[in-house]
C-alpha cells in the first residue's frame, strides 16, 4: 500500500467514526500532525501507555484503543510510518528484564517455582505492542483496521529491518484470529447485497470482472462463486473462488466467460472448472485458506451436484514470460527452443504481435510463425512448470498453490488467454490442474515431501 491508497484509509475512517466510541472526530487531528512531528510523538506515547495500563472499565479500554486508532488513520502515510517505527523501536521485549527471567528460571528448584518462572520468561517474551494490537480485536471494524494496518506495514517493512519483527507480531496474531475453523463459507450470487458485489469487481485479481452484465453471467445457473469470511469482517470476503459447471475440462478462458453463450445445465455437467481464486485482504499475505477452500467447495458442490465427477482448474502461467526471458537460457535448449525465445525477445509489441501470432481470429495470416513456434512454447511451458524451483517448490506461485493441494498438471492449453495480461504473462498459454479426489493426499505429501511434481502422460509427451 501507499500514498496512493489513501481513499481507502479515507472510507475505512469514515465507516469507524461511525462506529467507535469518541467524542469530537476532528479534536485529533488539532492533537496530532499528520506527519506526526517529534514535537508530537510524546502526545502519541502518552496514548499508547494509557492504552498499556488499561484503566478503569471495559468501555474506558475500548474507547482508549479506538482513541488510538483514530490517531493512526488520521495520519499522512509518512506519519503513519514514524507511528510504526515508534511501535518497533520503543515497545519492544525488554532484553534485561529477559535475561532477570531467564535465570529466576535457572536457579529455581521446585516444580512450583519452575512452573512460576515459566510463566515469568513467558510475559516478559511478549512484546507491549502485541497487547496494544489485542485490544483492537475487542472493537468493531477493528480487526479490518489491524489488516489494512499490516497491508502498509508489509511494503515499508521491506526497506526498514525493525519493522519486520513489528510485522511479525501483527501476522503472528491475525494468523491466530484467522484460523479456518472460524471461517464462513458463503456462496455469492445475484441476489447477494450489491455493495459485496462491488467488492467482487473490486477485488478480482485473475480475470477483471469488466462490467455488471459480465458479473451477473459469472453468477449464472450454470456458474458458481464461493467466499470465505471471518465472523469479525463480515462484510469483507477474504477470499473467494469462481467456478464454471460444464462437461469435459475446459481448454479456454473467452468461452467460459462469453456472456452471450447459453446457459448450461447445472444438473448434466459432469466437470467443476476453478478458473479464478482471488486473495482480497493484503493483510492477510501469508495466512493461508486457499487450499482450505478448495476443499470446502468441492464438499459443497458434491453434495448440490452429484453429478459432477471431475475439478479441475483453468489457471493463468503468471511467471513464464519472466522465465523464458531472463532465465531459460540457462537450461540445454534445443535449436528450436532458442530460436522461440529468440523470436519472443524480438517482438517489438508482446499484446498485437503475439495475438497476430497465437490468436485464432488472425486466421492464415501467421501460419508459417504459429506452425513454427507452438510446440516449442508449449514444450518450453511444460519445463518451466515441472522444473523451474525455488528449493522444491515450483517457481510458478500458481503452480505452487495447486500442487502443494495435491493437484497434478494436466494439460497446457494453446491460445487459452489472448487478453493483453495473458499474452504478457504466459503468451496466452493457460493450465489445467487436475484434482483426482483419490491421488490428491499422495501427490500433496510427494510434493511437499520431496517437491515431486504429478504430471498427466499429455504433459509427459511434451517433455
Amino acid at each position: 500500500m501507499n500514498s496512493s491508497d489513501q481513499p481507502i484509509w479515507d472510507w475505512t475512517l469514515r465507516r469507524i467514526r461511525k462506529i467507535w466510541p469518541l467524542g469530537d472526530p476532528g479534536k485529533l487531528k488539532d492533537v496530532v500532525e499528520p506527519d506526526l512531528p517529534e514535537s508530537d510523538i510524546q502526545k502519541l506515547r502518552d496514548k499508547i501507555v494509557a492504552c498499556l495500563e488499561s484503566r478503569g472499565g471495559e468501555m474506558s479500554a475500548r474507547s482508549r484503543a479506538a482513541e488510538l486508532g483514530e490517531a493512526y488513520l488520521v495520519l499522512s502515510p509518512h506519519g503513519r510510518r514514524r507511528f510504526l517505527e515508534l511501535l518497533a523501536r520503543e515497545y519492544d521485549v525488554d532484553d534485561e528484564a529477559i535475561e532477570v527471567a531467564i535465570e529466576e528460571r535457572r536457579k529455581s528448584s521446585s516444580p512450583g517455582q519452575i512452573q512460576q518462572a515459566t510463566l515469568q520468561l513467558r510475559r516478559q517474551l511478549e512484546p507491549p505492542r502485541t497487547r496494544l494490537f489485542q485490544q483492537f480485536n475487542e472493537l468493531q471494524e477493528g480487526v479490518k483496521f489491524l489488516v489494512d494496518m499490516r497491508a502498509e506495514l508489509m511494503v515499508w517493512a521491506r526497506e526498514n529491518p525493525e519493522l519486520k519483527a513489528l510485522d511479525q507480531d501483527v501476522y503472528g496474531l491475525l494468523t491466530s484470529w484467522f484460523d479456518v475453523g472460524f471461517l464462513d463459507l458463503q456462496q455469492i450470487t445475484w441476489k447477494t447485497p450489491a455493495a459485496l458485489l462491488e467488492k467482487l469487481i473490486e477485488y478480482e485479481a485473475v480475470h477483471a470482472i469488466r462490467s455488471w452484465d459480465d458479473l451477473k453471467n459469472r453468477l449464472g445457473d450454470d456458474r458458481c462463486c464461493f467466499a470465505f469470511f471471518h465472523p469479525r469482517m463480515p462484510d469483507e470476503p477474504l477470499i473467494f473462488v469462481e467456478i464454471a459447471l460444464v462437461n469435459g475440462i475446459s481448454q479456454n478462458i473467452h468461452e467460459l466467460l462469453d456472456e452471450k453463450a447459453p446457459v448450461g445445465n447445472p444438473r448434466k455437467a459432469d466437470t467443476a472448472i476453478f478458473y479464478s481464486i482471488s486473495n482480497c485482504q493484503d493483510g492477510l499475505a501469508g495466512v493461508s485458506f486457499g487450499n482450505f477452500l478448495i476443499k470446502r467447495v468441492v464438499g459443497a458442490l458434491t453434495a448440490k451436484f452429484p453429478n459432477l465427477k471431475t475439478f479441475s482448474t483453468l489457471s493463468p502461467i503468471p511467471g513464464f514470460m519472466h522465465w523464458l526471458k531472463t532465465e531459460a537460457g540457462e537450461l540445454k535448449l534445443t535449436e528450436r527452443e532458442t530460436q522461440v525465445i529468440q523470436l519472443l525477445k524480438d517482438i517489438p509489441d508482446e499484446h498485437s504481435d503475439l495475438l497476430a501470432i497465437i490468436g485464432n481470429e488472425a486466421g492464415a495470416s501467421e501460419p508459417e510463425r504459429r506452425s513454427f513456434i507452438q510446440p516449442g512454447l508449449l514444450r518450453l511451458c511444460a519445463r518451466y512448470l515441472t522444473t523451474a524451483k525455488r528449493g522444491k517448490q515450483a517457481l510458478d506461485r500458481v503452480a505452487h498453490f495447486h500442487l502443494a493441494n495435491g493437484a497434478r498438471i494436466e494439460q497446457i492449453n494453446w491460445a487459452a488467454d489472448l487478453s493483453e495480461k495473458g499474452l504478457q504473462q504466459s503468451a496466452g498459454l493457460m493450465v489445467n490442474y487436475l484434482y483426482k479426489l483419490p491421488d490428491i493426499e499422495k501427490n500433496h505429501e510427494a510434493y511437499s515431501g520431496q517437491g515431486v511434481i504429478t504430471t498427466s502422460s499429455a504433459v509427459r509427451k511434451l517433455l
